[in-house]
Protein backbone atom coordinates (compact mmCIF):
# COMPACT_ATOMS: atom_id res chain seq x y z
CA UNK A 1 0.00 0.00 0.00
CA UNK A 2 1.46 3.40 -1.00
CA UNK A 3 2.09 5.88 1.79
CA UNK A 4 -0.10 8.51 0.12
CA UNK A 5 -3.11 6.20 0.45
CA UNK A 6 -2.78 5.84 4.23
CA UNK A 7 -4.97 8.05 6.36
CA UNK A 8 -3.45 9.65 9.45
CA UNK A 9 -6.74 9.32 11.33
CA UNK A 10 -9.88 7.33 10.58
CA UNK A 11 -13.00 8.14 12.61
CA UNK A 12 -15.78 5.54 12.72
CA UNK A 13 -19.20 7.07 13.44
CA UNK A 14 -20.50 10.60 12.78
CA UNK A 15 -22.45 11.49 15.90
CA UNK A 16 -21.38 14.21 18.32
CA UNK A 17 -18.15 12.42 19.25
CA UNK A 18 -17.30 11.48 15.68
CA UNK A 19 -17.86 14.98 14.29
CA UNK A 20 -15.64 16.62 16.90
CA UNK A 21 -12.95 13.94 16.53
CA UNK A 22 -12.84 14.20 12.73
CA UNK A 23 -12.84 18.01 12.71
CA UNK A 24 -10.11 18.21 15.36
CA UNK A 25 -7.81 15.75 13.57
CA UNK A 26 -8.32 17.45 10.19
CA UNK A 27 -7.83 20.95 11.59
CA UNK A 28 -4.56 19.89 13.22
CA UNK A 29 -3.41 19.01 9.70
CA UNK A 30 -3.98 15.26 9.56
CA UNK A 31 -5.33 13.43 6.53
CA UNK A 32 -8.62 12.24 8.00
CA UNK A 33 -11.44 9.91 6.94
CA UNK A 34 -14.90 9.91 8.53
CA UNK A 35 -16.82 6.66 8.00
CA UNK A 36 -20.54 6.55 8.79
CA UNK A 37 -23.43 4.18 8.16
CA UNK A 38 -25.48 7.15 6.89
CA UNK A 39 -24.11 10.47 5.69
CA UNK A 40 -27.62 11.94 6.08
CA UNK A 41 -27.49 11.59 9.88
CA UNK A 42 -24.19 13.33 10.56
CA UNK A 43 -24.60 15.25 13.83
CA UNK A 44 -28.18 14.06 14.37
CA UNK A 45 -29.64 14.36 17.87
CA UNK A 46 -31.11 11.01 18.88
CA UNK A 47 -32.88 12.32 21.97
CA UNK A 48 -34.05 15.75 23.16
CA UNK A 49 -33.25 18.82 21.01
CA UNK A 50 -31.14 20.63 23.61
CA UNK A 51 -27.48 21.37 24.31
CA UNK A 52 -26.00 22.21 27.70
CA UNK A 53 -27.58 22.02 31.13
CA UNK A 54 -26.15 21.54 34.60
CA UNK A 55 -22.41 20.81 34.26
CA UNK A 56 -22.96 20.12 30.55
CA UNK A 57 -22.89 23.83 29.71
CA UNK A 58 -19.37 23.91 31.13
CA UNK A 59 -18.34 21.07 28.83
CA UNK A 60 -19.68 22.89 25.76
CA UNK A 61 -17.84 26.10 26.68
CA UNK A 62 -14.63 24.09 27.13
CA UNK A 63 -15.10 22.38 23.77
CA UNK A 64 -15.38 25.85 22.25
CA UNK A 65 -12.32 27.20 24.05
CA UNK A 66 -10.24 24.29 22.75
CA UNK A 67 -11.40 24.88 19.17
CA UNK A 68 -14.32 22.44 18.86
CA UNK A 69 -17.57 23.00 16.98
CA UNK A 70 -20.52 22.18 19.28
CA UNK A 71 -20.87 25.67 20.78
CA UNK A 72 -20.92 27.36 17.36
CA UNK A 73 -23.49 24.86 16.09
CA UNK A 74 -25.67 25.59 19.12
CA UNK A 75 -25.51 29.36 18.64
CA UNK A 76 -26.34 29.01 14.94
CA UNK A 77 -29.47 26.88 15.57
CA UNK A 78 -30.67 28.17 18.97
CA UNK A 79 -34.42 28.30 19.69
CA UNK A 80 -34.35 29.22 23.37
CA UNK A 81 -31.67 30.07 25.95
CA UNK A 82 -31.72 29.76 29.73
CA UNK A 83 -28.98 30.22 32.33
CA UNK A 84 -29.55 27.67 35.09
CA UNK A 85 -28.79 28.02 38.82
CA UNK A 86 -28.78 31.83 38.69
CA UNK A 87 -29.74 32.02 42.38
CA UNK A 88 -26.59 30.10 43.28
CA UNK A 89 -22.94 31.07 42.98
CA UNK A 90 -21.03 31.32 39.68
CA UNK A 91 -19.36 27.94 40.23
CA UNK A 92 -22.55 26.02 39.43
CA UNK A 93 -24.27 28.23 36.85
CA UNK A 94 -24.75 26.49 33.53
CA UNK A 95 -26.14 27.46 30.13
CA UNK A 96 -28.80 25.42 28.34
CA UNK A 97 -30.28 25.91 24.90
CA UNK A 98 -33.12 24.44 22.92
CA UNK A 99 -31.98 24.05 19.32
CA UNK A 100 -33.56 23.22 16.01
CA UNK A 101 -32.87 19.50 15.69
CA UNK A 102 -32.74 19.38 11.89
CA UNK A 103 -30.91 22.69 11.45
CA UNK A 104 -28.28 21.50 13.94
CA UNK A 105 -27.77 18.34 11.88
CA UNK A 106 -27.53 20.31 8.63
CA UNK A 107 -25.13 22.83 10.19
CA UNK A 108 -22.80 20.10 11.43
CA UNK A 109 -23.05 18.18 8.15
CA UNK A 110 -22.11 21.32 6.22
CA UNK A 111 -19.12 22.06 8.46
CA UNK A 112 -17.83 18.49 8.25
CA UNK A 113 -18.28 18.36 4.46
CA UNK A 114 -16.48 21.67 4.01
CA UNK A 115 -13.50 20.84 6.23
CA UNK A 116 -10.11 20.62 4.50
CA UNK A 117 -8.13 17.37 5.02
CA UNK A 118 -11.37 15.48 5.75
CA UNK A 119 -12.96 12.83 3.52
CA UNK A 120 -16.42 11.35 4.19
CA UNK A 121 -17.54 7.89 3.11
CA UNK A 122 -20.84 6.15 3.75
CA UNK A 123 -19.94 2.62 4.75
CA UNK A 124 -20.33 0.33 7.78
CA UNK A 125 -17.05 -0.62 9.44
CA UNK A 126 -16.97 -4.31 10.37
CA UNK A 127 -13.35 -5.07 11.14
CA UNK A 128 -10.25 -3.41 12.58
CA UNK A 129 -6.98 -4.85 11.34
CA UNK A 130 -4.17 -5.01 13.90
CA UNK A 131 -0.54 -6.02 13.35
CA UNK A 132 2.11 -6.38 16.07
CA UNK A 133 -0.14 -4.70 18.61
CA UNK A 134 -0.82 -1.61 16.46
CA UNK A 135 -3.86 -0.62 14.43
CA UNK A 136 -3.28 -0.92 10.69
CA UNK A 137 -6.58 -0.51 8.83
CA UNK A 138 -10.36 -0.81 8.94
CA UNK A 139 -12.51 -2.98 6.70
CA UNK A 140 -16.12 -2.27 5.72
CA UNK A 141 -19.23 -4.24 4.76
CA UNK A 142 -18.54 -3.24 1.14
CA UNK A 143 -15.25 -5.18 1.24
CA UNK A 144 -13.24 -1.95 1.27
CA UNK A 145 -10.06 -1.59 3.29
CA UNK A 146 -8.74 1.75 4.49
CA UNK A 147 -5.20 1.81 5.94
CA UNK A 148 -4.66 4.17 8.86
CA UNK A 149 -2.05 5.25 11.38
CA UNK A 150 -4.72 5.77 14.04
CA UNK A 151 -8.42 4.84 14.34
CA UNK A 152 -11.08 6.42 16.57
CA UNK A 153 -14.23 4.39 17.28
CA UNK A 154 -17.34 6.51 18.07
CA UNK A 155 -20.37 4.23 17.55
CA UNK A 156 -22.83 5.86 19.98
CA UNK A 157 -25.70 3.45 20.70
CA UNK A 158 -25.16 1.52 17.45
CA UNK A 159 -22.74 -1.07 18.86
CA UNK A 160 -24.89 -4.21 18.96
CA UNK A 161 -27.91 -1.94 19.51
CA UNK A 162 -31.24 -3.51 20.48
CA UNK A 163 -34.42 -1.38 20.42
CA UNK A 164 -37.30 -2.15 22.81
CA UNK A 165 -40.93 -1.03 22.49
CA UNK A 166 -42.99 -3.06 24.93
CA UNK A 167 -42.13 -6.76 24.75
CA UNK A 168 -41.16 -6.44 21.09
CA UNK A 169 -37.56 -5.74 20.15
CA UNK A 170 -35.61 -5.14 16.97
CA UNK A 171 -31.97 -4.71 16.04
CA UNK A 172 -30.95 -1.11 15.45
CA UNK A 173 -28.70 1.70 16.56
CA UNK A 174 -31.50 4.24 16.44
CA UNK A 175 -35.11 3.66 15.44
CA UNK A 176 -35.22 3.02 11.69
CA UNK A 177 -31.41 2.58 11.42
CA UNK A 178 -29.36 -0.62 11.47
CA UNK A 179 -26.87 -1.36 14.21
CA UNK A 180 -23.20 -2.44 14.19
CA UNK A 181 -23.12 -6.12 15.18
CA UNK A 182 -19.96 -7.02 13.28
CA UNK A 183 -17.96 -4.16 14.80
CA UNK A 184 -19.12 -5.21 18.27
CA UNK A 185 -17.80 -8.74 17.65
CA UNK A 186 -14.53 -7.34 16.32
CA UNK A 187 -13.89 -5.29 19.46
CA UNK A 188 -14.55 -8.32 21.67
CA UNK A 189 -12.25 -10.45 19.52
CA UNK A 190 -9.54 -7.83 19.92
CA UNK A 191 -9.65 -8.48 23.65
CA UNK A 192 -11.62 -5.46 24.86
CA UNK A 193 -13.77 -6.06 27.94
CA UNK A 194 -17.31 -5.11 26.92
CA UNK A 195 -20.47 -4.45 28.93
CA UNK A 196 -24.09 -3.55 28.28
CA UNK A 197 -25.88 -0.26 28.97
CA UNK A 198 -29.38 1.07 28.34
CA UNK A 199 -30.84 4.45 27.50
CA UNK A 200 -34.10 5.62 26.01
CA UNK A 201 -36.05 8.45 24.47
CA UNK A 202 -39.53 9.98 24.57
CA UNK A 203 -42.34 9.88 22.06
CA UNK A 204 -42.57 12.81 19.61
CA UNK A 205 -45.91 14.63 19.73
CA UNK A 206 -47.89 16.55 17.11
CA UNK A 207 -47.97 20.14 18.39
CA UNK A 208 -51.15 20.87 16.45
CA UNK A 209 -53.00 18.49 18.78
CA UNK A 210 -51.61 19.90 22.06
CA UNK A 211 -53.86 22.22 24.10
CA UNK A 212 -51.26 24.84 25.01
CA UNK A 213 -53.89 27.00 26.75
CA UNK A 214 -53.89 24.52 29.63
CA UNK A 215 -50.11 24.58 30.03
CA UNK A 216 -47.65 26.84 31.86
CA UNK A 217 -45.35 28.75 29.52
CA UNK A 218 -41.59 28.70 30.02
CA UNK A 219 -39.87 31.55 28.19
CA UNK A 220 -36.18 31.89 27.60
CA UNK A 221 -33.91 34.51 29.16
CA UNK A 222 -34.02 37.95 27.57
CA UNK A 223 -30.24 38.20 27.82
CA UNK A 224 -28.96 35.40 25.58
CA UNK A 225 -25.35 34.46 26.38
CA UNK A 226 -23.71 32.78 23.35
CA UNK A 227 -22.05 29.43 23.93
CA UNK A 228 -19.12 30.31 21.67
CA UNK A 229 -16.79 33.22 22.32
CA UNK A 230 -16.76 33.66 18.54
CA UNK A 231 -20.48 34.50 18.55
CA UNK A 232 -20.86 38.17 19.44
CA UNK A 233 -24.65 38.33 19.64
CA UNK A 234 -27.79 36.21 19.19
CA UNK A 235 -30.82 38.36 18.46
CA UNK A 236 -33.34 35.97 16.90
CA UNK A 237 -36.76 35.52 18.48
CA UNK A 238 -36.95 32.63 20.93
CA UNK A 239 -39.61 29.92 21.02
CA UNK A 240 -41.34 29.09 24.32
CA UNK A 241 -41.37 25.71 26.03
CA UNK A 242 -44.35 24.49 28.05
CA UNK A 243 -44.74 22.68 31.35
CA UNK A 244 -47.28 20.08 32.40
CA UNK A 245 -47.26 17.13 34.83
CA UNK A 246 -48.09 13.48 35.12
CA UNK A 247 -50.82 12.70 37.65
CA UNK A 248 -52.30 9.85 39.71
CA UNK A 249 -54.18 8.47 36.69
CA UNK A 250 -50.95 8.49 34.63
CA UNK A 251 -49.19 6.54 37.36
CA UNK A 252 -52.06 4.04 37.62
CA UNK A 253 -51.84 3.36 33.87
CA UNK A 254 -48.10 2.74 34.18
CA UNK A 255 -48.41 0.45 37.23
CA UNK A 256 -51.17 -1.54 35.53
CA UNK A 257 -48.87 -2.24 32.59
CA UNK A 258 -45.51 -2.96 34.22
CA UNK A 259 -45.93 -6.58 33.14
CA UNK A 260 -45.66 -5.30 29.55
CA UNK A 261 -42.53 -3.24 30.22
CA UNK A 262 -39.20 -4.67 29.02
CA UNK A 263 -37.59 -3.01 32.05
CA UNK A 264 -39.68 -4.96 34.55
CA UNK A 265 -39.95 -8.28 32.73
CA UNK A 266 -36.21 -8.84 32.33
CA UNK A 267 -36.13 -8.21 28.57
CA UNK A 268 -33.68 -5.33 29.07
CA UNK A 269 -30.43 -6.54 30.63
CA UNK A 270 -28.33 -3.36 30.37
CA UNK A 271 -27.96 -0.82 33.19
CA UNK A 272 -29.98 2.34 32.63
CA UNK A 273 -29.25 6.01 33.26
CA UNK A 274 -29.57 6.66 37.01
CA UNK A 275 -30.17 10.40 36.69
CA UNK A 276 -32.53 10.32 33.72
CA UNK A 277 -34.77 7.29 34.30
CA UNK A 278 -37.79 6.31 32.22
CA UNK A 279 -41.21 7.40 33.46
CA UNK A 280 -42.11 3.81 34.43
CA UNK A 281 -38.90 3.61 36.47
CA UNK A 282 -39.67 6.94 38.19
CA UNK A 283 -43.23 5.86 39.07
CA UNK A 284 -41.94 2.56 40.46
CA UNK A 285 -39.04 4.04 42.43
CA UNK A 286 -40.94 7.01 43.86
CA UNK A 287 -44.39 5.66 44.79
CA UNK A 288 -45.06 8.65 47.06
CA UNK A 289 -44.77 11.19 44.25
CA UNK A 290 -48.14 12.30 42.88
CA UNK A 291 -46.69 13.92 39.78
CA UNK A 292 -43.57 14.40 37.68
CA UNK A 293 -42.62 17.35 35.43
CA UNK A 294 -43.03 17.16 31.68
CA UNK A 295 -41.28 19.86 29.64
CA UNK A 296 -42.69 20.20 26.14
CA UNK A 297 -39.77 21.24 23.94
CA UNK A 298 -40.10 22.33 20.29
CA UNK A 299 -38.09 20.23 17.83
CA UNK A 300 -37.59 23.07 15.37
CA UNK A 301 -38.87 26.08 13.45
CA UNK A 302 -40.25 24.13 10.50
CA UNK A 303 -41.89 21.22 12.26
CA UNK A 304 -44.89 20.65 14.55
CA UNK A 305 -43.05 18.00 16.58
CA UNK A 306 -42.62 18.42 20.32
CA UNK A 307 -40.40 16.44 22.66
CA UNK A 308 -42.10 15.69 26.04
CA UNK A 309 -38.96 15.73 28.17
CA UNK A 310 -39.56 13.76 31.35
CA UNK A 311 -41.50 10.77 30.04
CA UNK A 312 -38.88 8.65 28.35
CA UNK A 313 -40.40 5.20 28.01
CA UNK A 314 -40.16 1.75 26.43
CA UNK A 315 -43.77 0.76 27.17
CA UNK A 316 -45.97 -0.57 24.32
CA UNK A 317 -47.41 2.03 21.93
CA UNK A 318 -51.00 1.60 23.18
CA UNK A 319 -49.85 2.22 26.76
CA UNK A 320 -47.83 5.25 25.66
CA UNK A 321 -51.00 6.68 24.12
CA UNK A 322 -53.03 6.11 27.29
CA UNK A 323 -50.46 7.65 29.62
CA UNK A 324 -49.94 10.67 27.34
CA UNK A 325 -53.70 11.24 27.01
CA UNK A 326 -54.02 11.21 30.82
CA UNK A 327 -51.86 14.35 31.06
CA UNK A 328 -53.40 17.84 31.21
CA UNK A 329 -53.12 19.53 27.81
CA UNK A 330 -52.32 16.26 26.04
CA UNK A 331 -55.79 14.69 26.18
CA UNK A 332 -56.13 14.50 22.39
CA UNK A 333 -52.48 14.62 21.38
CA UNK A 334 -51.31 12.44 18.50
CA UNK A 335 -48.04 10.54 18.73
CA UNK A 336 -45.86 11.02 15.65
CA UNK A 337 -43.11 8.65 16.82
CA UNK A 338 -43.21 6.38 19.87
CA UNK A 339 -40.64 6.41 22.63
CA UNK A 340 -38.30 3.43 22.94
CA UNK A 341 -35.50 1.96 25.02
CA UNK A 342 -32.19 0.89 23.52
CA UNK A 343 -29.48 -1.43 24.80
CA UNK A 344 -25.96 -1.22 23.41
CA UNK A 345 -22.40 -2.40 24.05
CA UNK A 346 -19.75 -0.26 25.70
CA UNK A 347 -16.09 -0.84 26.57
CA UNK A 348 -14.83 -0.68 30.15
CA UNK A 349 -13.10 2.74 30.07
CA UNK A 350 -10.36 1.63 32.50
CA UNK A 351 -8.88 -0.07 29.40
CA UNK A 352 -7.98 3.42 28.13
CA UNK A 353 -5.12 5.79 28.82
CA UNK A 354 -6.11 9.37 29.69
CA UNK A 355 -5.41 10.13 26.02
CA UNK A 356 -8.36 7.78 25.20
CA UNK A 357 -5.99 5.40 23.39
CA UNK A 358 -6.58 1.74 24.26
CA UNK A 359 -3.89 0.16 26.42
CA UNK A 360 -3.89 -3.09 24.46
CA UNK A 361 -3.76 -1.74 20.90
CA UNK A 362 -1.58 1.18 19.87
CA UNK A 363 -3.28 3.78 17.71
CA UNK A 364 -6.83 2.66 18.58
CA UNK A 365 -8.94 5.29 20.39
CA UNK A 366 -12.47 5.10 21.80
CA UNK A 367 -14.76 8.10 22.29
CA UNK A 368 -18.36 8.86 23.21
CA UNK A 369 -20.96 6.44 24.56
CA UNK A 370 -18.66 3.48 23.94
CA UNK A 371 -16.71 4.84 26.93
CA UNK A 372 -19.76 4.48 29.17
CA UNK A 373 -21.07 8.05 29.05
CA UNK A 374 -24.50 9.49 28.34
CA UNK A 375 -25.24 12.85 26.76
CA UNK A 376 -24.27 14.81 23.66
CA UNK A 377 -21.87 17.06 25.57
CA UNK A 378 -19.88 14.26 27.20
CA UNK A 379 -19.63 12.49 23.83
CA UNK A 380 -18.45 15.63 22.03
CA UNK A 381 -15.85 16.31 24.73
CA UNK A 382 -14.40 12.81 24.41
CA UNK A 383 -14.47 12.98 20.61
CA UNK A 384 -12.58 16.27 20.62
CA UNK A 385 -9.88 14.94 22.94
CA UNK A 386 -9.54 11.67 21.00
CA UNK A 387 -9.21 13.62 17.74
CA UNK A 388 -6.58 15.91 19.23
CA UNK A 389 -4.54 13.06 20.71
CA UNK A 390 -4.71 10.87 17.62
CA UNK A 391 -3.51 13.84 15.58
CA UNK A 392 -0.71 14.66 18.00
CA UNK A 393 0.40 11.02 18.01
CA UNK A 394 0.63 10.97 14.22
CA UNK A 395 2.70 14.16 14.29
CA UNK A 396 5.03 12.76 16.96
CA UNK A 397 4.03 15.41 19.50
CA UNK A 398 3.26 14.95 23.23
CA UNK A 399 -0.39 14.08 24.00
CA UNK A 400 -2.89 16.45 25.59
CA UNK A 401 -4.19 15.35 29.00
CA UNK A 402 -6.21 17.91 30.93
CA UNK A 403 -5.93 17.75 34.70
CA UNK A 404 -8.94 17.82 37.02
CA UNK A 405 -7.98 21.36 38.03
CA UNK A 406 -7.93 22.51 34.40
CA UNK A 407 -11.41 21.63 33.21
CA UNK A 408 -14.59 19.58 33.41
CA UNK A 409 -13.24 17.58 30.47
CA UNK A 410 -10.26 16.64 32.63
CA UNK A 411 -12.59 15.43 35.39
CA UNK A 412 -14.74 13.50 32.92
CA UNK A 413 -11.82 11.58 31.43
CA UNK A 414 -10.03 11.02 34.73
CA UNK A 415 -13.21 9.61 36.31
CA UNK A 416 -13.74 7.22 33.40
CA UNK A 417 -10.22 5.86 32.96
CA UNK A 418 -9.42 5.74 36.68
CA UNK A 419 -12.67 4.60 38.28
CA UNK A 420 -14.55 3.11 35.35
CA UNK A 421 -18.35 2.93 35.31
CA UNK A 422 -21.03 0.25 35.35
CA UNK A 423 -23.86 2.66 34.48
CA UNK A 424 -24.14 5.52 31.97
CA UNK A 425 -21.86 8.28 33.30
CA UNK A 426 -23.24 11.81 33.41
CA UNK A 427 -21.25 14.90 34.34
CA UNK A 428 -22.34 16.87 37.44
CA UNK A 429 -20.84 19.93 39.13
CA UNK A 430 -20.63 17.83 42.32
CA UNK A 431 -17.99 15.63 40.66
CA UNK A 432 -15.70 18.65 40.22
CA UNK A 433 -13.45 19.53 43.17
CA UNK A 434 -12.30 22.90 41.83
CA UNK A 435 -15.55 24.12 40.27
CA UNK A 436 -15.07 27.70 41.47
CA UNK A 437 -11.86 27.89 39.43
CA UNK A 438 -13.08 26.10 36.31
CA UNK A 439 -16.35 27.93 35.79
CA UNK A 440 -18.38 28.15 32.61
CA UNK A 441 -17.67 31.87 32.22
CA UNK A 442 -13.86 31.57 32.21
CA UNK A 443 -13.44 28.57 29.88
CA UNK A 444 -11.76 30.70 27.19
CA UNK A 445 -9.31 32.19 29.71
CA UNK A 446 -8.40 28.70 30.91
CA UNK A 447 -8.19 26.68 27.72
CA UNK A 448 -7.83 28.85 24.60
CA UNK A 449 -4.04 28.86 24.99
CA UNK A 450 -4.04 25.05 24.93
CA UNK A 451 -6.32 25.05 21.88
CA UNK A 452 -3.94 27.45 20.18
CA UNK A 453 -0.88 25.34 21.01
CA UNK A 454 -2.39 22.15 19.54
CA UNK A 455 -3.43 24.04 16.40
CA UNK A 456 -7.21 24.37 16.76
CA UNK A 457 -7.55 27.99 17.87
CA UNK A 458 -6.57 30.67 15.37
CA UNK A 459 -3.98 33.29 16.29
CA UNK A 460 -6.45 36.20 16.09
CA UNK A 461 -8.77 34.53 18.59
CA UNK A 462 -5.84 33.64 20.84
CA UNK A 463 -4.68 37.26 20.90
CA UNK A 464 -8.20 38.43 21.78
CA UNK A 465 -8.21 36.13 24.80
CA UNK A 466 -4.77 37.40 25.85
CA UNK A 467 -6.07 40.97 25.60
CA UNK A 468 -9.13 40.05 27.63
CA UNK A 469 -6.92 38.52 30.35
CA UNK A 470 -4.73 41.64 30.43
CA UNK A 471 -7.77 43.91 30.77
CA UNK A 472 -9.09 41.84 33.68
CA UNK A 473 -5.70 41.78 35.42
CA UNK A 474 -5.27 45.53 34.97
CA UNK A 475 -8.70 46.20 36.48
CA UNK A 476 -7.98 43.90 39.42
CA UNK A 477 -4.66 45.65 40.04
CA UNK A 478 -6.43 49.00 39.80
CA UNK A 479 -8.95 47.92 42.43
CA UNK A 480 -6.48 46.23 44.78
CA UNK A 481 -6.48 47.74 48.26
CA UNK A 482 -8.97 50.47 47.35
CA UNK A 483 -12.31 51.37 48.91
CA UNK A 484 -13.92 50.27 45.64
CA UNK A 485 -12.58 46.75 46.10
CA UNK A 486 -13.92 46.59 49.66
CA UNK A 487 -17.29 47.85 48.46
CA UNK A 488 -17.43 45.23 45.71
CA UNK A 489 -16.98 42.46 48.28
CA UNK A 490 -20.32 43.36 49.84
CA UNK A 491 -23.41 41.32 48.86
CA UNK A 492 -25.59 43.08 46.32
CA UNK A 493 -22.89 45.50 45.15
CA UNK A 494 -22.21 45.15 41.43
CA UNK A 495 -19.21 46.13 39.43
CA UNK A 496 -21.46 48.09 37.08
CA UNK A 497 -22.30 50.43 39.93
CA UNK A 498 -18.62 50.98 40.67
CA UNK A 499 -17.89 51.80 37.05
CA UNK A 500 -20.24 54.77 37.44
CA UNK A 501 -17.95 55.99 40.24
CA UNK A 502 -14.65 55.16 38.55
CA UNK A 503 -15.01 54.83 34.76
CA UNK A 504 -11.34 54.37 33.91
CA UNK A 505 -11.58 50.63 33.20
CA UNK A 506 -13.36 50.50 29.83
CA UNK A 507 -14.12 46.79 30.14
CA UNK A 508 -16.53 44.65 28.14
CA UNK A 509 -19.52 43.03 29.92
CA UNK A 510 -17.65 39.68 29.99
CA UNK A 511 -14.58 41.28 31.51
CA UNK A 512 -16.69 43.09 34.10
CA UNK A 513 -18.24 39.76 35.10
CA UNK A 514 -14.80 38.18 35.57
CA UNK A 515 -13.51 41.05 37.68
CA UNK A 516 -16.58 40.93 39.92
CA UNK A 517 -16.28 37.17 40.48
CA UNK A 518 -12.54 37.37 41.17
CA UNK A 519 -13.04 40.07 43.81
CA UNK A 520 -16.14 38.66 45.49
CA UNK A 521 -14.78 35.12 45.74
CA UNK A 522 -11.10 35.91 46.23
CA UNK A 523 -10.82 34.00 49.51
CA UNK A 524 -12.44 30.84 48.14
CA UNK A 525 -10.37 31.03 44.96
CA UNK A 526 -7.10 31.32 46.93
CA UNK A 527 -8.11 28.32 49.03
CA UNK A 528 -8.72 26.16 45.96
CA UNK A 529 -5.46 27.28 44.37
CA UNK A 530 -3.65 26.27 47.57
CA UNK A 531 -5.32 22.84 47.43
CA UNK A 532 -4.19 22.38 43.84
CA UNK A 533 -0.62 23.32 44.77
CA UNK A 534 -0.68 20.89 47.70
CA UNK A 535 -2.04 17.95 45.72
CA UNK A 536 0.08 18.92 42.72
CA UNK A 537 3.13 17.43 44.44
CA UNK A 538 1.85 13.93 43.77
CA UNK A 539 -0.33 14.77 40.75
CA UNK A 540 2.69 15.25 38.49
CA UNK A 541 4.88 12.39 39.73
CA UNK A 542 4.95 10.11 36.68
CA UNK A 543 4.75 6.33 36.88
CA UNK A 544 6.66 4.35 34.22
CA UNK A 545 4.31 2.52 31.86
CA UNK A 546 6.27 -0.73 32.20
CA UNK A 547 6.39 -0.77 36.01
CA UNK A 548 5.97 -4.21 37.59
CA UNK A 549 3.69 -3.75 40.60
CA UNK A 550 4.22 -7.35 41.71
CA UNK A 551 7.76 -6.43 42.74
CA UNK A 552 6.69 -3.63 45.09
CA UNK A 553 6.78 -4.98 48.63
CA UNK A 554 4.17 -3.72 51.07
CA UNK A 555 1.30 -3.47 48.59
CA UNK A 556 -1.62 -5.84 49.09
CA UNK A 557 -2.50 -8.31 46.33
CA UNK A 558 -5.76 -6.41 45.72
CA UNK A 559 -3.99 -3.08 45.25
CA UNK A 560 -1.34 -4.64 42.99
CA UNK A 561 -4.14 -6.12 40.88
CA UNK A 562 -5.96 -2.77 40.58
CA UNK A 563 -2.80 -0.84 39.73
CA UNK A 564 -1.87 -3.44 37.10
CA UNK A 565 -5.34 -3.23 35.57
CA UNK A 566 -5.63 0.57 35.47
CA UNK A 567 -1.92 1.28 34.90
CA UNK A 568 -2.11 4.93 36.11
CA UNK A 569 0.27 7.38 34.45
CA UNK A 570 0.77 9.54 37.55
CA UNK A 571 0.72 9.12 41.32
CA UNK A 572 -2.25 11.49 41.40
CA UNK A 573 -4.25 9.20 39.14
CA UNK A 574 -3.23 6.19 41.23
CA UNK A 575 -4.51 7.93 44.39
CA UNK A 576 -8.02 8.14 42.90
CA UNK A 577 -8.35 4.43 42.14
CA UNK A 578 -10.98 2.90 44.40
CA UNK A 579 -9.33 0.89 47.18
CA UNK A 580 -5.83 2.36 46.75
CA UNK A 581 -5.03 3.67 50.24
CA UNK A 582 -2.86 6.65 51.27
CA UNK A 583 -0.43 4.12 52.76
CA UNK A 584 -0.15 2.40 49.37
CA UNK A 585 0.54 5.75 47.71
CA UNK A 586 3.35 6.40 50.22
CA UNK A 587 4.88 2.98 49.44
CA UNK A 588 4.60 3.65 45.72
CA UNK A 589 6.15 7.11 46.11
CA UNK A 590 9.17 5.64 47.94
CA UNK A 591 9.55 2.93 45.28
CA UNK A 592 9.45 5.50 42.47
CA UNK A 593 12.04 7.61 44.25
CA UNK A 594 14.36 4.58 44.42
CA UNK A 595 13.85 3.95 40.70
CA UNK A 596 14.85 7.52 39.89
CA UNK A 597 18.05 7.22 41.90
CA UNK A 598 19.15 4.01 40.17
Amino acid sequence: MQKSNIYDVIVVGAGHAGCEAALAAARIGCKTLLLTISADTIGLMSCNPAIGGLAKGQLVKEIDALGGEMAKATDATLLQFRLLNTRKGPAVRSSRAQVDRQLYRLYMKSVVEGQANLDIKESAVEDILVRNGSVEAVATSLKESFPAKTVIITPGTFLNGLIHIGLEHSFGGRIGERNSEALARTLKNLGLKMGRLKTGTCARLDGRTINFDKLAVQHGDEDVIPFSSLTHRISREQLPCYITYTNKRTHEIIRENLDRSPLFTGKIKGTGVRYCPSIEDKVYRFPGRDRHHIFLEPEGLNTHEYYPNGISTSLPVDVQEKLIHSVVGLEHTKIIRPGYGIEYDYADPTQLYPTLETKGIKGLYLAGQINGTTGYEEAASLGLMAGINAGLKVKGKPPLVLERSEGYIGVLIDDLVTKGTNEPYRMFTSRVEYRLLIREDNADLRLSRIGYEVGLVEEKRHKEVIRKKENIDNALNHLKGTKLEKALRRPGVSYGGLVAIDDDFGLSPDEIKEVEIEVKYEGFIKRQLAEIARFGKIEHIKIPENIDYSKIHGLSSEIKEKLTKIRPLTLGQASRISGVTPAAISILMIYLDKLRRQ
